[in-house]
């Protein structure tokens, strides 16, 4: 049995998949789970089609050195307008979600109610190659693979408010006011 970075508080409504040594970017791995955590699973899907077909967009957060800026990235909520279409890895990323839901519906999960709560991409080993440069000389060649893990939750159902009579409210000063002992006098 593999490890998780993370341990699920219920193991009964949780399904997790994970890839080790996957040969894709690192950085767009990262990117997309960052973008998709805290997602439902059928919109998270959703995402991946549409980056496949070009009609949404990866926004880069963190590793933006040379991504150009891209209309489509002002869609989403986040800071800046740089983004991508990192195609091989969002097709890595679709088939570990898409693996995620059959391990939620074997474990008798609903596959509509399910959350990506946990998604994480660490570096894997580079895979070294040389290329060969002028003047005789060799330079390094390395691809960037990744480890990437999902978990998914089932949604928890809302509490309805209780109904309680109204309270009075009192100020920080008077709060403070009430705990004050006096002492003496």
């Amino acid at each position: 049995m593999v490890r998780y970075s993370v341990e699920p508080d219920a193991a009964e409504k949780t399904s997790k998949s994970r890839g080790s040594h996957l040969r894709v970017h690192f950085k767009h791995c990262r990117e997309i789970a960052h973008h998709t955590k805290g997602m439902d699973v059928q919109k998270a899907l959703k995402f991946c089609d549409d980056v496949l077909g070009f009609k949404a967009v990866v926004p880069f957060v963190k590793f933006t050195g040379g991504v150009g800026r891209k209309a489509q990235a002002k869609q989403s909520k986040v800071p800046g307008s740089k983004g991508r279409w990192p195609v091989k890895a969002v097709a890595v990323y679709k088939d570990l979600l898409s693996n995620a839901v059959a391990n939620a519906e074997t474990k008798g999960l609903d596959p509509e109610n399910l959350v990506i709560s946990h998604a994480q991409v660490n570096r894997a080993p580079a895979g070294r190659r040389r290329t060969y440069r002028a003047h005789g000389r060799i330079g390094k060649y390395a691809s960037q693979p990744a480890h990437i893990e999902l978990m998914l939750t089932e949604k928890p159902e809302g509490v309805e408010k209780a109904d309680d009579e109204e309270r009075v409210r009192i100020t920080k000063k008077q709060a403070a006011r009430n705990r004050f002992v006096k002492v003496g006098a």
